[in-house]
C-alpha cells in the first residue's frame, strides 16, 4: 500500500489539483483516497489497476467537495456535469492528459514566486513522496521547520492565485531553470552533504535522478532536461566509490573504478545524446555539465582522463553561466590540465568573492595546490580552515588528515 501511494501520489495530486485548483487541498483529497483503500482493499481485494482506482476515488471526492461548497455552484454549473463523466470510470483519462496534468504541478511547486527552499522541500514532498519527517532528517532541519515551509509555500501559491499551468514562450524558459536547479540542489545535497556525520545521503540522490527522468519523459523536446538528467546518472554511478568502508570520502583520483556503476553510466550516455539531438543551439550549462562528467565516466583509470578536454569545457561553462563556483571548479581542471601555478592565480583572484568567504571548498582546492607546488606549510593553514568551515563531519576529518600529511 505504501509504495503504491508514493508512485501514485504525485499523479494524483496533479489530476485533483486540475479539479480543485489548489495543491493543499488536492493532497488532503489524495489522502482520503488512500484512506477509502486502507478501508476497502483488505476487504474487496487490491483492485487490477491500484492506480486508476485511486485517481477515480479522488476525483469523485473532489466532484463532491465542489458540491458542498456554496461558492463553487456557479464553478459546479459550468465543470461539475464534465468533471463527473470523467471521474466515474475506474479507469483514469487519457495518461497523455495525466502526463500534462503532472508537469502542470512540477512547474506550479518550482514557482519564483516561493524560496529556494520552499520550492525543495514542496517538490519532495508532492513529487518525491516523502514525508515532512524525511525531508527534515534529509537536510537535518527540524521537522516543524519543514511543515512550516510546506505549509506556507502551499499558501502562497493559494494567495497569490497561482495558475495550476506550464508557462510558454519567454516564462516556460525562466521557470523551466527554476526547475532544473532545484532537482539539481536535491541531488547535489545528497551527493556530498553539506552537513552532519554523513558524506553522502542516497536516497535524495536517488529521488532527484527519478525526478530528472520522469521529467525527461514528460518533456522530450528539452535539451537542458535531458542533459540534467545525463549528469545525474553519471554522478549518480560513481555513489558506491565514493565512501570508504566507515563511510569516509574517497576523493576521485582514489576511487576504484571498477565499482562505477555501467548500467547508469550507458543511461547517461543516452541521455546526453538526447540532449544533443534536441539541441538547436550552443549547449546550456547543465549539458556542459553533463560532457564534463562523461569524460570522467568515459576514463576507465584517474590517469586516462582528458583533462584538457575538461578544462576547454569549463572554459565554455564559465563563459555561458559564470559564477565564482564554476570558476572554482575551472581553476581545477586547470590545475589537472595546465599545472598548479596557472589555477592558483585563479584561486587567488577569488578570494575577494563575498559569497566565497565562507566556502570551505576553497581553502581545500587551495591547500592541495599548495601542497604540488611543495609549500606544505601554507598548504596545511588551508586545509585546516578548510576543516573549520565544513559542517560536514566526514569531511572535516578528510581535511584534517590532509593537513597532517602536509609535513
Amino acid at each position: 500500500m505504501e509504495t503504491v501511494f508514493r508512485l501514485e501520489s504525485p499523479r494524483l495530486i496533479a489530476g485533483v489539483t486540475r479539479i480543485v485548483r489548489d495543491i493543499g487541498i488536492a493532497e488532503e483529497l489524495a489522502q482520503d483516497a488512500l484512506v477509502a483503500a486502507l478501508e476497502q482493499w483488505p476487504r474487496d481485494g487490491v483492485p487490477d489497476n491500484p492506480g486508476a482506482w485511486l485517481m477515480a476515488t479522488a476525483r469523485r471526492r473532489a466532484v463532491d467537495l465542489i458540491r458542498r461548497r456554496e461558492n463553487y455552484a456557479r464553478k459546479l454549473a459550468e465543470i461539475g456535469r464534465d468533471l463527473e463523466t470523467t471521474a466515474g470510470p475506474p479507469e483514469p483519462a487519457d495518461p497523455e492528459d495525466i502526463d500534462d496534468d503532472l508537469l502542470r504541478l512540477v512547474f506550479t511547486a518550482c514557482h519564483p514566486v516561493l524560496s529556494p527552499e520552499a520550492r525543495t522541500a514542496l517538490t519532495l514532498r508532492l513529487l518525491g513522496g516523502l514525508t515532512t519527517a524525511e525531508i527534515a532528517r534529509a537536510f537535518l532541519v527540524p521537522e516543524p521547520t519543514i511543515a512550516q515551509r510546506i505549509v506556507r509555500a502551499k499558501r502562497t501559491l493559494a494567495t497569490r492565485n497561482i495558475a495550476f499551468e506550464v508557462p510558454y514562450g519567454p516564462d516556460r524558459e525562466a521557470r523551466l531553470g527554476s526547475v532544473l536547479d532545484v532537482i539539481y540542489l536535491i541531488h547535489n545535497e545528497g551527493y556530498a552533504a553539506t552537513a552532519g556525520d554523513d558524506w553522502l545521503r542516497p536516497a535524495l540522490c536517488e529521488d532527484a535522478l527519478r525526478l530528472a527522468r520522469v521529467l525527461s519523459a514528460l518533456m522530450p523536446k528539452e535539451p537542458e532536461v535531458h542533459a540534467l538528467t545525463a549528469l545525474l546518472e553519471f554522478q549518480s554511478s560513481r555513489a558506491a566509490a565514493r565512501t570508504g568502508p566507515h563511510g569516509e570520502p574517497v576523493l576521485l583520483k582514489d576511487q576504484n573504478r571498477r565499482r562505477w556503476n555501467r548500467m547508469l553510466i550507458a543511461r547517461g550516455v543516452t541521455a546526453l545524446g538526447r540532449a544533443e539531438a534536441t539541441a538547436t543551439g550552443a549547449p546550456g550549462p547543465y549539458a556542459l555539465q553533463a560532457t564534463i562528467a562523461a569524460c570522467h565516466a568515459h576514463a576507465y583509470t584517474y590517469e586516462e582522463t582528458d583533462w584538457a578536454a575538461i578544462a576547454t569545457l569549463y572554459d565554455l561553462l564559465a563563459a555561458r553561466a559564470p559564477s565564482p563556483v564554476v570558476e572554482l571548479n575551472r581553476a581545477v581542471a586547470v590545475s589537472m590540465a595546465r599545472g598548479p601555478a596557472p589555477a592558483l592565480e585563479i584561486v587567488d583572484r577569488l578570494a575577494a568573492e563575498p559569497s566565497l568567504r565562507d566556502y570551505h571548498l576553497l581553502p581545500s582546492v587551495r591547500g592541495d595546490l599548495l601542497a604540488r607546488l611543495g609549500r606544505p606549510a601554507e598548504a596545511r593553514a588551508d586545509f585546516e580552515r578548510a576543516a573549520r568551515l565544513t559542517r560536514n563531519e566526514r569531511e572535516r576529518e578528510m581535511l584534517l588528515r590532509r593537513a597532517g600529511e602536509c609535513a
